[in-house]
């Protein structure tokens, strides 16, 4: 059977390094027709199908002139985040989680939509296990995290009648930059790419891509908060 992402034209945001630069390479390796790389510095691929794409996802000129720059989408992974320790002392650093994790992903979504619904599509926001329960020495994180979670969920309901399917990747620690200075057991970002994409072909609306997420999927797909989203998004049914 075919792989999903093969033959297919994908958009990484955050691309250059940690999940998204294993994301980037992971989509090669099933056969991306092309893979355009969204980075905010200059980045640079051996491999042709790559195609660099400056893009801070903070910027809404950087974003519209790279949807005008991109012929065709099948997959958005809305990837570029922001992970900075704090206490909620400074409103500032929480203004700025939120600028790049959830208005970001937000306009990106909005920005390339269009392509998204022609090709009947999918979007992939990388989130974490901290939209669920807050990490206490990453507040800022968590709380733009949740947002965008939530965020994720209205897409979902919103864009299935447009055929474009939406999914939420809530993963644990991670071995990457963001996570250098946190003591704790971290999943290879090569080993989660595979995990997301695993979960893309399969269908999953929230995808637990590393040991310590996958502990929490049983119980989630089966809990009353996804029985809820899903009472939920049947209003778009009802009369409008």
């Amino acid at each position: 059977m075919q792989d999903f992402i093969a033959d297919r034209t994908l958009l990484v945001t955050g691309a250059n390094r940690g999940i998204g630069r294993a994301l980037v390479e992971e989509a090669l390796r099933r056969g991306a027709r092309r893979v355009y790389a969204g980075t905010r510095q200059p980045f640079a691929h051996p491999d042709e199908r790559v195609m660099p794409l400056p893009l801070d996802v903070t910027d809404g000129a950087q974003i519209e002139a790279a949807a005008k720059s991109v012929d065709g989408l099948d997959v958005l992974v809305n990837n570029a985040g922001l992970a900075a320790f704090d206490d909620l002392g400074d409103r500032a650093v929480l203004e700025r989680h939120l600028a790049v994790n959830l208005f970001g992903t937000h306009a990106v979504t909005q920005a390339f939509l269009p392509q998204l619904t022609l090709s009947r599509g999918a979007v992939v926001n990388v989130l974490s296990v901290a939209a669920l329960a807050s990490l206490p020495v990453t507040p800022a994180y968590s709380i733009s995290k949740a947002a965008a979670f939530s965020l994720t969920q209205a897409l979902r309901a919103l864009l299935a009648e447009r055929g474009v399917r939406v999914h939420a990747v809530l993963s644990g620690p991670v071995d990457t930059d963001m996570s250098r200075d946190l003591d704790i057991p971290k999943a290879a970002p090569a080993a989660v790419a595979q995990a997301i994409f695993d979960g893309v072909a399969a269908g999953e609306e929230e995808i637990f891509p590393d040991p310590l997420s996958a502990a929490l999927a049983e119980g989630w797909r089966a809990g009353a908060v996804k029985a809820l989203e899903r009472e939920n998004a049947a209003l778009l049914a009802g009369p409008r």
